[in-house]
């Protein structure tokens, strides 16, 4: 068996308030130690994830950015943005159906800050976008379905995650995965994650981890978990995150 893991990192491996990983060490250790690849897969930019792919320690092994929109190999990164032009192009020709949707493009660094509970500089990176646009509905349910149709009409897709509806062009942490384990000639997945955003990928993997989550949008039962191939974990974030892993690692006979 030649096994990656593939986690989500706000709410998941990381904690929602503090973005620390500590309580995860155990796990990253064990990891660390089998040579088992850990792959960042997140709603976070390239710039975001650069910096803690390599706090890591996870050499060359890449990282999903952007929802799925993207993967990436550290150390070569680009800054053109494309993409992100034309969807930020898109939103400005639905004034209308848009006008209770603020993206990332619509906030400052201090605003962003504000709302994601990001520091300063960390929220100038995550407004780094290339591929996606994540952003706060402030309208009515019937609203938003108004403003999600007239998106799907331009082939704009949208993700709810823990806090934000991200806006993109598609790609899913699930394709991206699949890709990742054939580059790495691994046959077996474990993917962790806790907002809706991150199903398909638990759904894909060999083994899948639902995080608990307190704090936005949870993961709604799925038909794995009577089958076995999906855990739930007890405690949130980094927590549930280190006892899922290590429980695995376990019953993988690792």
């Amino acid at each position: 068996m030649r096994l990656a893991v593939f986690t989500d990192l706000d709410g998941t491996l990381l904690d929602h308030g503090s973005y620390s990983y500590a309580a995860a060490q155990p796990a990253l250790s064990a990891l660390k130690a089998r040579g088992i690849p850990l792959i960042l897969a997140s709603s976070k930019t390239a710039a975001e994830i650069a910096p803690l792919h390599a706090e890591l320690g996870l050499g060359d092994w890449p990282a999903i950015v952007e929802n799925g929109a993207d993967r990436i190999a550290p150390g070569a990164l680009s800054e053109d943005a494309p993409v992100y032009a034309k969807l930020r192009d898109a939103l400005a020709a639905l004034p209308e159906q848009s006008q209770h949707f603020k993206g990332f493009g619509d906030m400052d660094a201090a605003e962003v800050a504000r709302v994601t509970g990001l520091p300063l500089d960390g929220a100038a990176l995550a407004r780094k976008r290339r591929f996606t646009e994540p952003g706060l509905w402030s309208g009515s349910e019937a609203g938003q379905d108004d403003f999600l149709a007239a998106l799907a009409e331009r082939d704009i897709h949208a993700r709810k995650g823990g806090r934000f509806l991200t806006l993109s062009f598609g790609g899913t942490k699930a394709q991206q995965m699949a890709g990742i384990l054939h580059d790495l000639g691994c046959d077996t997945a474990i993917a962790l994650g806790d907002a809706p955003n991150d199903i398909e990928m638990i759904e894909s993997a060999d083994h899948g981890v639902i995080i608990r989550n307190d704090h936005g949008n949870g993961i709604p039962p799925l038909p794995g978990e009577q089958t076995g191939q999906i855990r739930r974990t007890a405690l949130p974030g980094p927590e549930g995150w280190n006892t899922a892993i290590l429980s695995l690692l376990d019953d993988l006979g690792l």
